[in-house]
Order: structure tokens, then C-alpha cells, then sequence
């Protein structure tokens, strides 16, 4: 009799040991390299947590500086390697973003997180500036990553407040256990294949609305609602057409999405700043309405808000058009998605699951 334990979406199933997150879905905790991301967010800088997730250690400030110089190298080999003339035929900005990381070998430098890291954030913004109708601008080594993304993409001298704002989301989102874009690149990498080829998967599976597709639909639910006040009626009548509310709900947390608290209080910064757009009130008020409802219409089923629904109006309010939030988050991820093909190099092994044939016998 065959014993063999199906699960579908291969839930609860545990294919790798690692050092680099964990994601605690009944307590609403996340865990990266033995920090909170609570207290990560807002105080580590994106070369503090890149350091943290490649070596294991939060580095000291000459080991910060050294991952910021190596950064900026990467994004300068890879604009050197960009083809903007291609960007313009992509409509969608995982399209091109995949597109582009394709053509990078792994013979030119391009095995190493920081080079492959610094390519995403180059590409990501050279097909934000070619969508806009501008060209591309070139990397400033002189700038920390997420200030030269900004201006990269925006094509705007970086404002601190929106800097920081971006940096806190850039740093939450760098990695989030076994998701479905981490485990592509790291069953890639157990086959012995390029680093290159692994992030490539990782952006395939990213780009799919049920992985990291949903913060501009939340934008359009904020501006489809538009005052605080029309935020329980606008949620009731989609409930009642049987159309699913963006931004709630995830896969692992039976509570609130800990990434959506952190994003919540960068944007509360940014807002006392004095540089936020003011969705925030509307945000708050659209979450209330949908939790409640959610939970009335659904009282066995967990929906509380996830990273997307406050990703939409921080990015938003940052300046970034939400056609390029997708390839933000990217530039964001692939931070984790190098870690753990470090880690899947160094510690594992072939994955290969098994599979159950369901399909007719051969005739007799």
C-alpha cells in the first residue's frame, strides 16, 4: 500500500534548515538572523541587512561601509551591461527586469550578491525611467543603495525622509522564509546551476499575483474608496459581489502581517515628514472596515492585513508609480533570494520531490 504523504502547495513540509528567517504565522512574528524585523526596520540600513543575511552577523560600521562600496560597483557593472533600448518592447516591469537579468553570466562577476543585487535595483529603475519616456541614469557610487535607487528610478535628487521610508520597506521585505520565489531560487541552485539562473526563477515566481502581485490593486481599492468614511460600504458591497479585498489575508500568519505594522510606522514617519501623500488616514480606516467585515463574513478564517496593503501606500508616498512596485519589492528580495543560495550551496542537497500518478494505467 503506498504510504506516501500528499500535500498539496506542499504545506507544513519542511525541505531546508536555514539560518536566514523565520516567519511565525500564530504569533505574528518574523525573525531575521535572530533580529525582529520590528527592530531591524527604521534602524538597519539595506548594507547592514544585506551583511546580516550573507555572513550570519550584523556588521560594524567598517564592514557596512565595505557592502555599501560593494553595492555601488555592482550597479555600475551592471549599467555598463544594460540594454536600454530593449527595456521599451515590456510592458510589465517583471518582464523586463527578468529579461534583463538573463542576459548577466555568472563568468562576469555576476555569482556574487552584491553584483547581482546591485543589477536588480539598476534594471528595476532603468525600465521605471524608460515606461516614464526618459533614458535611463546612470549609477552614483557615491549614494547608499536605496538613495541611488530612488533617484535612479525617479530621476529626483533623494529627499532623506523618503529615502529612509524606502529603506524601511527595502529592509522588511529582503527576506520572509520558504515563499514560493526563495524556494525557486534555491531548488535552481541545488541542481549546481549559476546564481544568475536562480534569481531569474526567483523573479519568475515573484511576478505572480499570488506571490507579490497585489500592492498597486490595493492602491486602486484606496482610490476606488477614496474618504475614510465610504470605507465600510465600498468593502460590504464587494464582499457581497464575492470579489476578494487586496491586501488581506496571507498564506502563513493567522494574524496581523508584522511587515504591515512596520510599513504602517514608517509611513507615519514619513508623514510627519511632512512628505506623505495623506493616504494613511484612509489606509487605517480601509483596514478597520475590512478586518471587520472579513471576520464577520468569514469567522474561521484569519484575514488580517499583509505586507501589500501599507507596501501600496508607502511606495506611493515615496514617489514610485505603482506599475514599478513589483520590481521594487525585487530589489528588496534579492538580498534573501543571494542568501540562500549561499545557504543552499553550502548545506544541501538535490530537491527532488516525489510526485503521485493519478493518471489511467496502460491498457493490458
Amino acid at each position: 500500500m503506498d504510504t506516501t504523504v500528499t500535500r498539496s502547495g506542499l504545506d507544513g513540509v519542511v525541505v531546508a534548515d536555514t539560518r536566514l528567517s523565520e516567519v511565525d504565522g500564530e504569533r505574528g512574528r518574523l525573525v531575521v538572523a535572530g533580529h525582529d524585523i520590528e527592530r531591524l526596520a527604521g534602524e538597519t540600513s539595506f548594507e547592514a541587512l544585506a551583511g546580516l543575511l550573507w555572513t550570519g552577523a550584523l556588521p560594524q560600521a567598517a564592514a557596512v561601509e565595505a557592502t555599501r562600496q560593494v553595492l555601488a560597483e555592482g550597479r555600475v557593472r551592471a549599467f555598463a551591461r544594460l540594454h536600454a533600448d530593449e527595456l521599451g518592447r515590456f510592458a510589465d516591469g517583471m518582464d523586463a527586469l527578468r529579461a534583463a537579468m538573463a542576459r548577466l553570466s555568472a563568468d562576469d562577476g555576476f555569482d556574487a550578491p552584491a553584483n547581482l543585487t546591485g543589477a536588480v535595483a539598476v534594471f528595476a529603475a532603468a525600465w521605471g525611467r524608460v515606461r516614464a519616456g526618459g533614458q535611463p541614469l546612470a549609477p552614483d557610487p557615491a549614494l547608499p543603495h536605496a538613495a541611488d535607487y530612488l533617484r535612479m528610478l525617479t530621476g529626483e535628487a533623494p529627499d532623506p525622509a523618503r529615502v529612509a521610508a524606502l529603506e524601511a520597506y527595502l529592509v522588511t521585505v529582503a527576506d520572509h522564509g520558504m515563499n514560493a520565489s526563495t524556494f525557486a531560487a534555491r531548488v535552481v541552485a541545488s541542481t549546481g546551476s549559476d546564481a544568475v539562473s536562480a534569481i531569474v526563477a526567483a523573479i519568475g515566481a515573484l511576478k505572480g499575483p499570488l506571490h507579490g502581485g497585489a500592492p498597486g490593486p490595493v492602491l486602486d481599492m484606496l482610490d476606488a474608496i477614496g474618504e475614510p468614511a465610504g470605507a465600510a460600504r465600498w468593502i460590504e458591497a464587494e464582499l457581497a459581489a464575492g470579489r476578494r479585498i487586496m491586501g488581506m489575508g496571507h498564506r502563513i500568519y493567522r494574524v496581523r502581517d508584522p511587515r504591515a505594522a512596520v510599513l504602517e510606522a514608517a509611513l507615519a514617519r514619513l508623514e510627519r515628514a511632512g512628505a506623505s501623500n495623506g493616504r494613511l488616514a484612509l489606509a487605517r480606516a480601509v483596514e478597520r472596515a475590512a478586518e471587520g467585515a472579513l471576520r464577520a463574513k468569514y469567522p474561521d478564517r484569519p484575514l488580517a492585513a499583509n505586507v501589500e496593503f501599507y507596501t501600496a501606500v508607502l511606495l506611493d508616498a515615496v514617489g514610485i508609480d505603482r506599475a514599478a512596485f513589483s520590481p521594487t519589492f525585487a530589489a528588496g528580495r534579492v538580498a534573501g533570494w543571494c542568501a540562500h543560495v549561499l545557504e543552499q550551496r553550502a548545506t544541501g542537497r538535490l530537491i527532488r520531490p516525489a510526485s503521485r500518478y493519478v493518471g489511467p494505467a496502460p491498457l493490458q
